[in-house]
């Protein structure tokens, strides 16, 4: 086996892996988007044993708000672990979903762009990157998600806990993105 080859045989997460120079990209696919929180704890990645895994289903999870915000706050607690929701957190999540963007989350999945009015690839496919610093913090991990409305790619920030799964400790993907090509008065 060659060098190359050996890179290949990288651990990845359960989702194609490519490898670019110090930069390594992991494309964590679902088949099917989970209707209910038993399908979702029943999908392979919700092991939390890869760190890529639970980054991807950090998407997922959000991406249940604006259809049941209750499904959303039970599978973010689940990929959090120990420190569950606090009141704070859920309010900070209502209000990144106000004024209609229920578009937001299904951004990061391949395929979603303001033109298409972001509907995505399917198999449902969430890119999910790491760069040289993503490790600088012994027992976290910084990951980076694109967004198909966004220029530059937003963050999950995952703590690995002794039990040995990775748990979601903060997420930075509920920014604004470009608003779907539909909603533009002047497109």
């Amino acid at each position: 086996m060659g060098f190359f080859d050996s890179l290949k045989k990288i651990f990845n997460g359960g989702g194609t892996n490519v490898v670019t120079g110090s930069n390594k990209s992991f494309d964590i696919t679902f088949p099917n988007m989970p209707a209910d929180l038993e399908s979702f704890k029943a999908l392979p990645q919700a092991s939390l044993v890869s760190p890529y895994d639970t980054a991807a289903l950090t998407v997922v999870a959000l991406s249940f708000y604006p259809k049941d915000r209750e499904l959303c706050y039970a599978a973010l607690d689940i990929l959090r672990g120990p420190r569950p929701l606090s009141g704070v957190d859920k309010q900070f999540i209502n209000d990144r979903f106000m004024d209609g963007k229920e578009y937001l989350m299904r951004s990061y999945f391949n395929g979603a762009t303001p033109q298409n009015d972001y509907a995505p690839s399917e198999p449902y496919t969430v890119t999910v990157s790491e760069n040289p610093y993503s490790r600088d913090n012994a027992g976290y991990l910084k990951l980076f998600i694109r967004s198909g409305g966004a220029d530059s790619a937003r963050y999950v920030q995952l703590r690995n806990a002794k039990d040995g799964k990775w748990y979601l400790w903060e997420q930075f993907l509920l920014s604004d993105v470009r608003p779907p090509e539909s909603t533009n008065p002047w497109a």
